[in-house]
Formats: structure tokens, sequence, C-alpha cells
């Protein structure tokens, strides 16, 4: 088996330690980053595949996500060397109240370190008045709010709505993902834009930012 094959397959049956020694013989070969890169992307998508389908629970979420921060860890330095020093701006991105999927967020927010936008991760179950606390800290021209339930749309209005009443609206672009996101809900909970995918939160970073 091919050294990408046998990392995507390590990762998609949750062999752990075998991904990450995996993922580090490709880099000490010199592997194409994009290339490695790429097999965890569809790894992380057949896990999220698997588990809409109830074939896998919270706890292979949670460790698919364990090992693409780890293998991330070491595609970074790989990839920043065609990325300007200068970051270009700055992402605030977390899963809201009541919800801890942390996939699509995970994913998001490695595209955007790498493409160069300073990114800070909140985490998950994420209260509203977080949000406000950490955009006011941070000062990101964009907030990335994540949630694969249905009950997460009530809490990324309750979310938006706590950023206008501090004040803070007129200063961030709000952009939505999570499988079941769509136009409806991004006019429902008074976003700016929603990601149908990972690579569209980039692509909006690089509208609104640049």
């Amino acid at each position: 088996m091919k050294m990408l094959e046998k990392l995507l397959d390590d990762m998609i049956n949750m062999r752990e330690e075998e991904a990450v020694e995996t993922a580090k013989a490709l880099m000490d070969s010199n592997a194409d980053p994009i290339a490695v890169l790429g097999s965890c992307m569809k790894a992380m998508e057949e896990v999220g595949k698997r588990f809409e389908k109830g074939q896998y629970y919270l706890p292979e979420l949670m460790m698919a996500g364990e090992m693409l921060q780890q293998i991330s860890e070491m595609i970074k330095p790989r990839l920043k060397g065609d990325v300007a020093r200068q970051k270009k701006g700055r992402v605030l991105m977390g899963t809201v109240e009541g919800d801890i999927h942390n996939i699509g967020k995970d994913i998001v927010t490695f595209l955007l370190d790498v493409n160069g936008y300073d990114v800070k991760d909140i985490g998950i179950d994420i209260p509203p008045a977080k949000f406000v606390e950490e955009i006011k800290a941070f000062k990101p021209q964009v907030v990335g709010m994540s949630g694969l339930l249905t009950l997460a749309f009530d809490s990324m209005k309750k979310t938006v709505e706590a950023i206008e009443a501090a004040g803070l609206r007129k200063d961030v672009k709000i952009m939505i993902g999570g499988g079941i996101v769509s136009e409806n809900t991004r006019v429902y909970c008074g976003a700016d834009a929603f990601g149908k995918d990972a690579m569209e939160g980039v692509t909006l970073a690089k509208k609104w930012i640049g």
C-alpha cells in the first residue's frame, strides 16, 4: 500500500499512532505536503460521512480531530514557506453553545492558518458571551461559527444578537458552517455568509480581508 493510501486508511480506521507515524515518514521523505493534506481531508470527509450514517460516534469524531491536529502541526512548516510572514488578518473560530462537533471547524481553522491568516480557535460549546469576550480581546475581522446540529441554529442566532448588543457587529463579518447549514440558516441567524465546505471559509476570508 502506498504511504498516502496508508495514511488515509489509518485515519479512517482510527489507528492514531500509525497515522501519525505514517505522516511523519511522509514528511521525512519530503513528500508533497499538499498531497499529504489531501489524504487527511479525504479521511476527515469519510469520518464525517460515517458519523452521519451512525457508524461512528463522538469518540471517533474527537479522535479524528486529534489526528488532524497532530499531523497538521507537521505539515504547517512546509506549507508556510510560500506564505508571507505578515499575517493577512485575524479570524476567530468556534463551535456554538450546545454543539461539540469540531471536525469542520478544525479543517477550516487549519486551511485559514496555512493561507496566512492569524486564526484563534476558541473551541466547542462556546456561549455567546464568550464569543463577545474573545472578539473584544482578539479584534478579528471575521468570526466563524460552526455547528452540526439543528439546535446550533438558535445558538448561532443568539451569538449574532449578543455581538450586535455589544456594539461589535459593524466591526466583523460573520460566517457560519456545518453539514446542515444553508442560506435559510444564514438569514435566520443574521450571519453575512455560510460556507458549503471548508474551502469556502478561506474564500470568504479572502473576499472580506484580502
